[in-house]
């Protein structure tokens, strides 16, 4: 055999190494925001200055209690604190050039006896605001502004360092009622804010008279309106918290529905023991067992194999005080009929893909959803964390009994703000920092959750009952007509076993991409989406908008109005004059930069905003590294919404994903 020069057969030379193939990528751009003559907003701070209020106008608003936006801007040589009246829209700032010199006990008296709201204003604008009131310079504000948002102080840690104190007035943040806490800007975008405009200029820039004006342009004219907007959405969500807060003598308003559960639901528990309720310390490691409720049964062999898995698995604190769900238990395929559910720490879920179903001559489409599922599992199962003992069921039950009683009086404002408190409780029973952490009990009421299901769902298997969806707290069951009777035998002695309760909802028809992503016609008119396909922007409750980002809305109206009564797709689309269907808002990690063509580019900012265009020349892409941002092939930007509606709108786009949407969903075009 032939050998090479180091004495290798020609056979055994392992194969040459393979050439890696680079990713074509788009030249990052030079960074617009750094060039001399940029000045976005310089022009139009000049054409169209903003409405100050006067003095008198100012006394009437914070003595009114008139809501004042708040915010600030802070750079190494510039601090702005500005307001705006939500009512009227006129505004006052307060801003210093190189150190500090304003009206200092005007600004306190606006901040400690009016009425103000911001967003993420606790954690940052109200603690160096408070520095800027004990007149310390704009560097050590500069610092102290890096400290929070880089390094991750906190305001006590900034209190204490710099030797200040809170301010203390009548004050909102709403960053907490936001869904996950999205930023300000994407927020905004959520709720089509005429502008998406980022900081126009980076954090360590020193700045010029005229970007100085920018800036504050852009404070008054973008953030504040985000705010605006942001608190127009939730003022719902922001009476109900008002009312709690009444009720219980302690401001709610900035708080999440988890930290108002367990603001509530301590301070009860300490009225009732006399004794302040602290977190409990439980060590990384801790191993919890499943205990198995007195009435979970199956006659399957499957699901009894399944559920001496789970009693026998060991479910183990982490360093993060979590408790991942056991191996065994996440490789669990659980197939049932023509069905397979998966168990998570999360909640049960079934796996189907790209199907739907309807209600017909032979079958019927019934939604069963559990009632108040995880709290009556709290309640019947006698559940409680074992640090805060049965005063906790006391307590808790409380609360669900009063609700009942304002629903029964139809006092919507108490019965829907005890709602927050009953269900917000869940959400810490995984946190190592809040009093109700309980690891057991966190897994005690998800694994009960999904093995109740389960066994209702093989109660109508067996009976010959098909179950084509199961989703945490609920299913959806394809019945044939002749069996509706024993359908609700089994459901009515499974509610007797388990003291559960249901509620019934009769579909039309269910188009799945999966179990997270499907849209349901009610047999009432209405219709249910979830996941990709919901469009809370056709809800009066302001508080969904901000749960999602929107993403070619009218694709979503126009699948809908041709399943629910065959309106071609095109004439949806062609016939809508409202652009805001049609943009799609994203976040864009590093800031996303539009490249027009070699030598011409835009910086847009993190939180971006796009509808699909014809003729559109050059890409998006990361301003970090000239990567295209995904699917903005053909998306020309749209960062201030336009007075009429654009002319070269790609309706040829839209029609083709409202195609995909179809394929996606089990409707054969």
């Amino acid at each position: 055999m032939r050998t090479d020069s180091l004495g290798l057969f020609w056979e055994d030379r392992p194969p040459p190494p393979k050439e890696k193939k680079e990713k074509p990528k788009c030249r990052p751009p030079e960074p617009v925001w750094l060039k001399p003559d940029y000045l976005p907003g310089l022009q139009e701070a000049k054409r169209f200055p903003v409405a100050l209020m006067s003095n008198e106008e100012l006394y009437q608003a914070v003595t009114l209690k008139d809501p004042l936006l708040f915010d600030i801007e802070v750079y190494p040589n510039y601090f702005l604190a500005s307001f705006r009246s939500f009512n009227t829209g006129k505004v006052i700032y307060f801003e210093a050039i190189d150190k500090i010199e304003f009206d200092i006990e005007k600004l306190r008296w606006i901040l400690e006896s009016g009425f103000t709201v911001g967003f993420n204003s606790l954690n940052y604008d109200l603690p160096i605001t408070a520095l800027a009131l004990a007149k310390k310079p704009i560097a050590l504000l500069k610092r102290a502004t890096d400290q929070i948002i880089l390094e991750k102080w906190r305001p006590s840690d900034i209190f204490k360092q710099y030797k200040t104190k809170a301010i203390k007035g009548d004050h909102i943040d709403l960053i907490e009622l936001t869904h996950l806490r999205a930023n300000l800007k994407i927020s905004g975008g959520r709720l089509h804010v005429p502008r998406m405009q980022d900081l126009p200029f980076p954090p360590d820039t020193v700045l010029t008279t005229d970007q100085i004006t920018c800036v504050r342009w852009y404070n008054i004219n973008s953030d504040l309106t985000n705010t605006a907007f942001i608190y127009q959405a939730l003022q719902e969500q922001i009476a109900l918290r008002t009312a709690l807060s009444n009720e219980y003598e302690v401001d709610l308003r900035s708080k999440s529905d988890a930290q108002i559960a367990e603001t509530v639901i301590s301070k009860e528990l300490t009225r009732l023991t006399g004794q302040r309720i602290t977190r409990p310390v439980i060590d990384i490691g801790t191993v919890y067992r499943y205990n198995v409720p007195y009435f979970l049964q199956y006659k399957s062999a499957m699901m009894n194999a399944a559920l001496n898995i789970v009693r026998n698995a060991h479910f183990i604190v982490d360093e993060s005080g979590s408790i991942a769900m056991p191996k065994e238990i996440g490789e669990l395929k659980l197939s049932i009929n023509n069905s397979v559910y998966r168990m998570g720490i999360g909640g049960l879920h079934s796996s189907e893909t790209t199907i739907s179903h309807h209600t017909d001559d032979e079958y019927i489409l019934i939604d069963k959803d559990m009632t108040s599922y995880y709290p009556f599992i709290i309640l019947n199962l006698g559940l409680y964390p074992q640090h805060l003992g049965t005063a906790f069921l006391d307590v808790y039950l409380s609360i669900v009994n009063r609700r009942i009683t304002a629903k029964q009086q139809k006092n919507k404002v108490v019965a829907d703000s005890l709602k927050i408190t009953i269900n917000g409780n869940f959400g810490k029973l995984g946190s190592k920092y809040s009093i109700f952490y309980s690891p057991d009990l966190l897994i005690q009421v998800t694994l009960t959750g999904q093995l109740t299901l389960l066994m209702l769902i093989e109660r109508l298997e067996l009976a010959g009952i098909n179950v084509v969806s199961a989703n945490t707290d609920g299913i959806v069951i394809k019945c044939h007509r002749s069996k509706q009777e024993t359908l609700n035998k089994i459901v009515e002695q499974f509610e007797q076993d388990t003291r559960f309760k249901t509620e019934e909802t009769l579909y039309k028809a269910v188009y799945s991409r999966d179990v997270n992503n499907y849209i349901a016609f009610k047999t009432d008119g209405s219709v249910k989406t979830k996941g990709a396909y919901s469009n809370p922007w056709n809800d009066n409750n302001g508080s969904e908008k901000l749960k999602k980002n929107p993403t070619n809305i009218i694709c979503i109206e126009a699948v809908q109005q041709y399943l629910a009564d065959g309106t071609p797709l095109m004439a949806t689309i062609s016939q809508c004059a409202d652009i805001r269907k049609f943009v799609t808002v994203r976040a864009v990690k590093g800031g996303a930069v539009k490249v027009w063509e070699p030598g011409r580019a835009e910086y847009l900012g993190k939180s971006i905003r796009w509808y699909y265009a014809k003729d559109v020349t050059g890409d998006i892409v990361y301003a970090l590294n000239g990567n295209k941002v995904p699917r903005s092939d053909g998306a020309k930007p749209l960062m201030d919404l336009p007075d009429s509606f654009p002319q070269d709108v790609d309706y040829e786009w839209y029609l083709q994903e409202c195609e995909k949407i179809l394929q996606e969903i089990g409707f054969i075009v």
